[in-house]
């Protein structure tokens, strides 16, 4: 298939590098002088994968909505503004894909949170903190990853209603510390603690390549679709 890569920075090389080596095409390449393209330019595409910054990634999904394109979205710090993507995309019978992490591994971490949370729903003396680490191009804070994360906790431990990015929280808040450090793809580690033990989880990633592998499966699952699909979907 050919494939548009909007954001060709650091990831997007890493993602047509892949792409080539299954076999696909990227026939469009948006870099961040590109910004202001026209919807036309992503016509050349079967499928679009959007890996640019939070504040351009609303735009650049209305505009593969317009091409008629499915887009897969690796962006995060828009979901403020996903009720009114999703009522565009349906409005248009277009496609989007969208997860906070394409990482299959992050993905299989994500289920284990909730059953760890699920359990420790039941053991009120332990306390939960988190901590994320990324690269110091980072810009939302705390990253989507780590939102998603703490989202599953609260859906799941009764006693915490909320997060703050602090290491300081309410009774009722998960407290989040965010790092940036160059060159860090990503580290995400939940902590359950009291007085006799301490029990973690984490997930590290090694590079890039687990993000861009997700992104281009994500982008074959979405060839001639219509709808709105996560991550959920792929892995069944």
């Amino acid at each position: 298939m050919n494939i548009a890569i909007i954001g060709y920075g650091k990831m997007g090389k890493v993602i047509e590098k892949i792409a080539v080596e299954r076999g696909h095409q990227v026939t469009v390449k948006i870099t961040s002088q590109e910004a202001d393209f026209a919807p036309e330019v992503l016509k050349k595409a079967d499928v679009a994968i959007e890996f640019s910054v939070p504040k351009a990634a609303v735009s650049n999904i209305q505009k593969c909505f317009a091409a008629g394109i499915p887009v897969v979205v690796g962006t995060t710090g828009w979901m403020d503004q996903l009720d009114a993507v999703t009522q565009q995309c349906n409005a248009v019978n277009g496609g989007l894909f969208y997860a906070s992490n394409f990482s299959i591994g992050v993905n299989i971490f994500f289920k284990v949170n909730q059953l760890l949370a699920k359990l420790m729903d039941g053991q009120p003396s332990y306390e939960v903190r988190m901590e994320e680490i990324h690269h110091t191009q980072k810009l939302d804070s705390p990253s989507g990853t780590a939102l998603t994360i703490a989202h599953q906790i609260i859906e799941n431990v009764s006693r915490k209603t909320g997060w703050i990015e602090s290491e300081n929280p309410s009774n009722a808040e998960i407290g989040i510390e965010a790092k940036r450090i160059a060159d860090t793809p990503g580290t995400h580690i939940v902590t359950y603690e009291n007085q006799i033990d301490t029990l973690q989880i984490s997930h590290e990633a090694k590079g890039r390549e687990g993000f861009a592998m997700g992104s281009i499966l994500a982008a074959e699952f979405m060839l001639g679709k219509s709808g709105i699909y996560g991550m959920e979907d792929l892995l069944g």
